[in-house]
């Protein structure tokens, strides 16, 4: 069991990284590399892909030119093999739509002394309530 000590340094680190690429349409290809060719997984809005090529297509597929994003919380822990899991929690607004609250999660995995992305879940929080 190998636990990594800078879980919540690592998380609250990587977050404001990983939206500054993200929320710059210049810079969303750069996501890319973050991420393993084969093995990293994307579930955004209930469509899952897989593979570092599949995860850019998709993000860069998605027509939002201007985002204003404010985070609220960063929870991060560490997993037994070195990785870091990373809860997201916020508020963001795209276009001109409405705001409304969206959740992220991370999973961080060790690899040459870095992290990658293997499993990265997103979700807005709209609920279908009649």
């Amino acid at each position: 069991m190998t636990l990594n000590p800078q879980y919540v340094m690592v998380g609250k680190e990587f977050v404001p990284q990983y939206y500054a690429m993200f929320d710059d349409p210049l810079k969303r290809a750069e996501l890319q590399k973050l991420y393993s060719p084969t093995d990293s997984y994307m579930t955004f809005e209930g469509d899952q892909v897989q593979g570092a090529a599949k995860i850019i297509e998709k993000v860069l597929g998605l027509s939002i030119q201007k985002i204003s994003r404010v985070i609220t919380t960063i929870d991060s822990q560490p997993t037994i093999d070195g990785g870091i899991l990373v809860n997201v929690m916020g508020r963001l607004q795209c276009d001109e739509d409405p705001t409304h609250s969206f959740s992220q999660v991370f999973l961080l995995k060790p690899k040459a002394g870095a992290f990658y992305i293997a499993h990265d879940v997103f979700r807005l929080g709209l609920h279908n309530t009649a």
